[in-house]
């Protein structure tokens, strides 16, 4: 059976995330380890790290789920939220700014403030600039550590993956990660070719942080269940497996329309969503090989 994802790159503009009913949308809390929990609505999935200095969390969602997210965050901690971190631009995890930049300053790599900024383009739709509200306000190039809850908290830029902004963000005493949509558990990931994602970048970066996991390390995916090492390591051999089909293919002289009919990633089917079918990942795949 096909996985579903909603409103996986999820832009406020777009006509489809008008007509979700987030009414219907319910926050599930997941302990994760230590310090650490995940909040799965609509969208890309939150960390938290609760403690007795404050809330902090990765990611937001969209905004008419903030009151529902905080509802959640309550149930977890009595604290006030302190920090919010953002993975990447996309409005599934940037959403909730806006109203969360209330309650503490918003961080993330300084690609995703101009993005947010500028608006973009995304398979041929337009997004406009984000309010100044929702805007984050401390900035990094490569590394940024939050102290808090007794964690070194470390969000590290992974360069071209998902975006050109990714960050993974390192909970180091609780020996959690939160990859967002460097990971996709479970089905094949959206990247985001326009805005400086790259399906190469995307691998790189999964392997570097197999390289620096341990056995027993929780993951957090941007879509999908919780994970760990050995998801994440299927998740990286689905990506370098169905990137070395379609090269072959190119190289044997075959059409994107080839690839397709004959059905050249028939056998990473399971990984296919209603979002990213097998159609559109052989799209992205050949995009990034260098057809047009």
């Amino acid at each position: 059976m096909r996985k579903t994802i909603v409103c996986l790159v999820a832009m406020a503009a777009l006509p489809a995330l008008a007509q979700q009913d987030f009414s219907k949308v319910e926050i599930k809390v997941t302990k994760v380890a230590g310090t650490v929990y995940m909040l799965q609505g609509s969208g890309g999935n939150i960390g938290v790290s609760v403690g007795d200095d404050g809330i902090l969390i990765v990611d937001d969602e969209f905004a008419p789920l903030v009151p529902k997210i905080k509802a959640a965050l309550a149930g977890i901690s009595n604290k006030p939220i302190k920090f919010i971190l953002n993975t990447h631009y996309h409005g599934d995890h940037t959403g909730g700014n806006v109203e969360f930049s209330k309650d503490g300053p918003i961080i993330a790599h300084e690609n995703v403030r101009k993005r947010l900024q500028s608006g973009t383009s995304t398979l041929g739709r337009q997004t406009p600039p984000a309010p100044k509200e929702a805007l984050p306000v401390i900035t990094f190039n490569d590394r940024a550590t939050v102290h808090i809850n007794g964690e070194d908290i470390r969000a590290i830029h992974m360069p071209h993956g998902h975006t050109d902004g990714d960050a993974v963000i390192w909970f180091t005493q609780s020996n959690v990660v939160h990859m967002g949509d460097d990971f996709f558990n479970g089905t094949f990931p959206f990247v985001d070719l326009d805005n400086g994602g790259s399906v190469r970048g995307m691998a790189a970066n999964v392997e570097a942080v197999i390289a620096q996991i341990r056995d027993d390390t929780k993951v957090i995916a941007g879509h999908g269940p919780l994970g760990d090492k050995t998801t994440l390591r299927a998740f990286a051999e689905t990506i370098r497996a169905s990137w070395a089909a379609v090269d072959a293919a190119m190289k044997a002289g075959k059409t994107l329309d080839q690839i397709k009919q004959e059905k050249i990633l028939a056998p990473w089917e399971k990984w296919a969503s209603n979002f990213i079918t097998l159609d559109r990942w052989a799209e992205t795949l050949y995009r990034e090989l260098g057809g047009k």
